[in-house]
């Protein structure tokens, strides 16, 4: 995870995108999340994909205020995820920017930053992070 974090760090770097605010996608992006905030020196919030539509106009009200926006999340597997939120804030006057831990080169949703890139069609493994692992 460190290394991932790192490693998006640097693309953020390179490519000049200096975010107003860290966006969590709960539960997989939060603590990657809460470590881009602090080096980052950003605030962080979180959203919850499955209340999401109920809290729209809360969340949107958040996106107007907020101009530049790195969404972070575990992993971009199938990218049903960010094409939600992408879908989701469409029509925000932000430019938001999306990143994950691992990034699958088959994914339908592309995003800007990535630690690692794997490809599930050559190697289908289920990545199990370790705070999905603690007992």
């Amino acid at each position: 995870m460190h290394n991932a974090i790192r490693q998006i760090v640097e693309q953020i770097n390179i490519s000049g995108f200096n975010p107003e605010v860290i966006v969590s996608i709960n539960r997989g992006g939060c603590i990657p999340g809460v470590y881009l905030s602090h080096f980052l020196d950003k605030p962080h919030k979180m959203i919850d994909i499955k209340s999401l539509n109920d809290n729209s106009e809360n969340i949107s009200s958040f996106f107007r205020k907020n101009k530049l926006v790195l969404i972070i999340d575990d992993i971009n597997d199938t990218g049903k995820t960010f094409d939600f939120v992408k879908k989701t804030f469409n029509n925000s006057d932000c430019e938001i920017r999306f990143a994950a831990l691992i990034n699958n080169a088959t994914s339908k949703t592309k995003i800007d930053y990535h630690g690692q890139l794997i490809d599930k069609s050559e190697s289908p493994v289920w990545y199990v992070f370790p705070w999905e692992n603690w007992w």
